[in-house]
């Protein structure tokens, strides 16, 4: 029904920037609110950032200042520009959207990307 594509990811060195880019598809009324979560090899995974249809965003502490969450509300397609890139922010990323399917159906669902890895080298 509804598919997640995301892309952007890669190598980088510290102090460098990427973008992320995730793609939603299928059968859409709405979507409510996107973003993306990441997880490092044995840690827990963690919100980096969000964004509602209506433009309020919410970002982790730990990339406040770097990290810009933005979407193209037309395309069903949001981004994820990341700065000053830290070896700490070295993870798998995963991006996900809460989407209405119909106007006479269930509320929002989760719906999740595949993930993409960012590796920032020292």
């Amino acid at each position: 029904q509804v598919q997640l594509v995301e892309s952007g990811g890669g190598l980088v060195q510290a102090g460098g920037s990427l973008r992320l880019s995730c793609a939603a598809s299928g059968s859409i009324f709405i979507i409510i609110s996107m973003g993306w979560y990441r997880q490092a090899p044995g840690n827990q995974r963690e919100l980096v950032a969000r964004i509602t249809s209506g433009g309020g965003t919410n970002y982790a502490d730990s990339v406040k200042g770097r990290c810009t969450i933005s979407s193209d509300n037309a395309k069903n397609t949001f981004y994820l520009q990341m700065n000053s890139l830290k070896t700490e922010d070295t993870a798998v990323y995963y991006c996900y959207a809460n989407i209405r399917t119909k106007l006479f159906g269930p509320r929002g669902l989760d719906y999740w990307g595949q993930g993409t890895q960012v590796t920032v080298s020292p």
